[in-house]
């Protein structure tokens, strides 16, 4: 008993929990390194890139449009109350490029791209895959994870952008068909309270975020073990994982944002 108790410095569980830190920072280190050294794999970037947006773009103009229709509709009363319907353009406009768009495409893509990766890269360690690119003089860190991180951080930002379009689009239809206003002057009154660093905020959250969502895939699936159900615990990690941090991140965002506005 007492021998099997000296294997451990603070318990097993806490031990445990310390060394999956000390890796994922040992993880965390090694992209960047590996970033900026050699040849960039520019064409696989561009066919994760291509990839996620595919995987993606449905799923985001759907939820986009109805939370930009959701979102008008319930503030419309509360406006109406205080007689400053004309407000709701710009109210719904900040809503979305400040809160709501880079949020909802983070939540989706670490739904569908974080799991996508995770099961990918999981896959590929449990049939050793990995293992035999090594073997075969092939850096798979570089051709499998950087790229995969750096597509993430590039095309979530453009899907951010594309869904503050369409959740505006799906609220100028609500917005019109209630009070028929015209196109012009929807987007005139949308965009007079939006300034450069709430523009400037959003992609920065969307880069952290596509990040964040990348770095946490690839690394729950390149350190997958356990066969088949290593796969599944890689890709249920990756979201909720990504998730957790997406919202930290939400909150440290905006508290730097807030700073510099006020």
């Amino acid at each position: 008993m007492s021998a099997n108790k000296k294997q451990f410095v603070y318990g097993k569980s806490l031990d445990n929990a310390l060394l999956a830190v000390y890796d994922a920072y040992v993880f965390f280190i090694r992209f960047f390194r590996e970033v900026f050294r050699g040849r960039m794999e520019f064409q696989e970037i561009v066919r994760q890139c291509y990839a996620i947006g595919n995987k993606s773009l449905l799923l985001i103009s759907l939820t986009g449009f109805i939370t930009g229709m959701v979102f008008t509709k319930q503030s419309r009363p509360s406006l109406s109350e205080f007689g400053a319907t004309s407000w709701l353009p710009s109210l719904v406009a900040i809503a979305i490029v400040r809160a709501l768009a880079p949020l909802v495409t983070a939540l989706i893509s670490a739904g569908k791209i974080g799991s996508s990766i995770g099961a990918e890269l999981g896959s590929m360690r449990v049939t050793e895959q990995i293992d035999a690119m090594e073997v075969s003089a092939v850096n798979p860190f570089k051709f499998l994870v950087v790229t995969r991180v750096v597509a993430c951080t590039i095309a979530i930002p453009v899907l951010m952008f594309y869904c503050s379009l369409v959740s505006l689009l799906g609220a100028f239809l609500n917005v019109t068909l209630n009070e028929g206003t015209s196109f012009i002057a929807f987007f005139e009154n949308a965009f007079e309270q939006i300034t450069f660093l709430d523009i400037w905020t959003s992609v920065a959250k969307a880069v952290a975020y596509g990040f964040t969502i990348g770095i946490v895939g690839s690394y729950q699936g390149y350190n997958a073990s356990k066969g088949t159900e290593g796969v599944g615990k890689a890709a249920n990690s990756a979201v909720v994982t990504s998730m957790f941090l997406i919202f930290i991140e939400e909150v440290i965002i905006v508290q730097v944002s807030n700073y510099f506005r006020v």
